[in-house]
């Protein structure tokens, strides 16, 4: 990957749709630059992704825009969020920094050492961070310039089993877990969500992974922007860690597809 090539895509959708499925973990692929700076060997490092990555949530959120009768907006994340987490804090606000996984992470699912003590993460953040929160801000931007509002749908999925770096992990694990923000998150927004996963089992609220990701230029301000996180425990759709999907995608995908034309 060469510094003219964007680690994110945003893929269109219907002029009319204000929504945007959000997928920031579901990449392996790493440059070797990055790579370069990662102290784990190859074996450790493939097994690391296995555990971290949202495995098969761009192929989930594909399948749902195709399915959808208005196409929502996509923006997706090409690159690992071992490169950097867009979805994170850049700064001190962010609790996940107790455990080395701030916007550029240090430590491993497993509490070991990523990168060394003294790693610099300011060229990360501003080669690959920075421009991924301008795009995203922008693609939101464009969806209030169009329909005067904008709904960010995060597609995540979680492990069955809680891992160490986990700092809520002893709560609840529901087959699907809803992150909600008490300022982006409305209530026929979630309402809307559980009646669209009802089918997929039970669904869950704020647990074991909590809260929305909005553009820091709208967070907390513009009550245009909604927001929700869908957490999609594993078990549900794939083989743990970091194994092929199965037939419960399909079913989630329609799950997913009924909460954007709800969204609508």
């Amino acid at each position: 990957m060469t510094s003219a090539e964007p680690s994110f895509d945003l893929l269109p959708g219907a002029e009319e749709s204000p929504v945007i499925l959000h997928v920031p973990h579901s990449a392996r692929r790493i440059p070797p630059e990055v790579r370069a700076g990662i102290l784990l060997d190859d074996r450790a490092l493939e097994r690391e992704l296995d555990h971290i990555v949202d495995a098969h949530t761009a192929r989930l959120a594909q399948e749902a825009a195709g399915a959808a009768e208005v196409t929502p907006w996509r923006f997706v994340n090409r690159l690992s969020r071992l490169v950097v987490d867009p979805e994170r804090f850049p700064d001190e606000r962010e609790e996940m920094l107790a455990v080395g996984m701030g916007a550029v992470y240090t430590r491993t699912t497993h509490r070991e050492a990523l990168r060394p003590d003294d790693f610099d993460p300011g060229p990360l953040v501003q080669r690959y961070f920075e421009p991924y929160a301008r795009s995203m801000a922008d693609a939101v931007a464009g969806r209030l310039a169009a329909t005067g509002r904008a709904v960010i749908i995060d597609v995540h999925s979680y492990p069955t089993e809680p891992l160490p770096y986990e700092l809520h992990g002893e709560g609840p694990r529901p087959p699907v877990c809803l992150g909600t923000d008490p300022f982006h998150t409305p209530p026929r927004l979630l309402a809307a969500a559980r009646e669209a996963f009802a089918a997929c089992g039970e669904t869950g609220l704020d647990s074991p992974f909590g809260g929305t990701y909005v553009p820091l230029e709208f967070y907390g301000k513009e009550p245009r922007v909604s927001a929700l996180m869908i957490e999609i425990r594993r078990d549900m759709y794939m083989a743990e860690p970091g194994g092929p999907a199965g037939p419960g995608l399909t079913r989630l995908a329609k799950a997913l597809a009924a909460l954007v034309a709800a969204a609508h």
